[in-house]
Parts: structure tokens; sequence; C-alpha cells
């Protein structure tokens, strides 16, 4: 059975550098009928349980550790048995969140990360964060991009631990270089293509933000 690709739309509020702001996050679930893998367990468990059913899930993949993306990681981990994976360069961030419960496993560039008849390869792009990641699956014509491309241009990167030349960098080399078809799924807004984005490159550089 083919793999196939949900969304949910949660909500709640993102905090860093004594600033909070209200937001809404794309929860991606990736699977078949019978298991699942979660992409940014964002604000609500009890909404992304809904969603995946009865389904197993067997995996809780952070794009990156602000606390809009991981607040719910650790619930929806208890209440599923599913490992909670994050990049080793984004733990400083990831403790300002969750203190006292480290992820159950570190990802890697180049790790594929399988889901129900997806394989999810990870793509290390930091620049919004240090340990930034995409996951890239070439069967499904998509990358997951979590906030390192949007709809419109790069991640913001005018707060701790981002960086402007890096995340034009990790989109330039780790992204843009995809087939132009790829869809692009973000973790807030609309989705678009790497075609659509790669246009733009140089205006973004220019802007330099």
């Amino acid at each position: 059975m083919a793999a196939r690709i949900e969304h949910l739309v949660t909500s709640g509020q993102f905090s860093l550098d004594g600033g909070t702001w209200d937001v809404d996050n794309n929860v991606w679930i990736v699977g078949d009928d019978h298991e699942a893998v979660v992409i940014d367990a964002s604000h609500d468990a009890d909404a992304i349980l809904a969603a995946i059913g009865d389904r197993r899930l067997t995996a809780i993949v952070c794009t990156h550790a602000h606390n809009d993306h991981i607040d719910a990681a650790p619930e929806l981990a208890d209440r599923t048995g599913a490992k909670i994976w994050l990049h080793p360069d984004d733990l400083p961030l990831w403790k300002q969140t969750h203190p006292d419960r480290d992820p159950d496993a570190h990802l890697a560039d180049g790790q594929v990360i399988e889901a129900a008849g997806a394989d999810l390869k990870v793509l290390h792009t930091p620049g919004h964060a240090p340990g930034a990641v995409c996951l890239y699956d070439p069967g499904l014509g998509t990358v997951f991009t979590g906030d390192t491309l949007f709809h419109g241009g790069p991640g913001a990167t005018g707060r701790s631990y981002s960086h402007f030349p890096t995340i034009i960098d990790s989109i330039r080399d780790r992204l843009l270089t995809l087939p132009p078809e790829t869809k692009v799924l973000t973790g807030h807004g609309d989705s678009t293509t790497v075609g659509a984005e790669a246009a733009h490159l140089e205006e973004w550089i220019a802007r330099g933000h």
C-alpha cells in the first residue's frame, strides 16, 4: 500500500528570546492504513492522535527544536510509544522547552526514516536553527522543509541560534538541487514547489534577510 500524506493545522504559541507570538503550525502525517510517522508534533497531542486514529505511530520527527514544533512531542510519544527524533545540534533549543526530557534518537544527515512505504531522507539544513532538517521522499515527490523554506522565501533568521548566510547555503545546496516539480510542504502556511522558489534565490540574497 502506497504511503500518503495527511495535513493537520494546530494553533498555539512560539516563544524565543523573551517574545511570544500566536502561530498556526502544519503537522504532517506520512503513512498508510496501518502505521504512520508524524513530522513536527505541534501544540495539540489530542488532535494529532485523533488524526492518527488506530494506526501505529512509529516516529515523531522534529524538523527543528523551536518550541512550537516540539511542544506536543513528549505527550504524543508517551501515549503512543513512538520515538522522538531530533538532530543533536538543536539540543540546546530543545532543552529550553523540555529541560527534563531528552529526544529518544538523533537524526543524522543522509539517514532514511522509513514510514509505511515512504522513505524520508534526512537533509541537514542549518540556518533557521543549527539542527534544522528537511525530509525528502523522491517517491512521493515531496520535501518537508519545516521552517527552512517557505512559499515566498527562507525561514526567519533574526533570533538566537539562526544565521542568514547559512540558511541561504542550505537552501541553495540541499533544496534547490532537488527536481523543480518537488512539492515543498512547510512548517507554516501554504505549500509551494522547488522550482517556484528557485526563481527567487537572488532576490532573497539581495534582501539579506
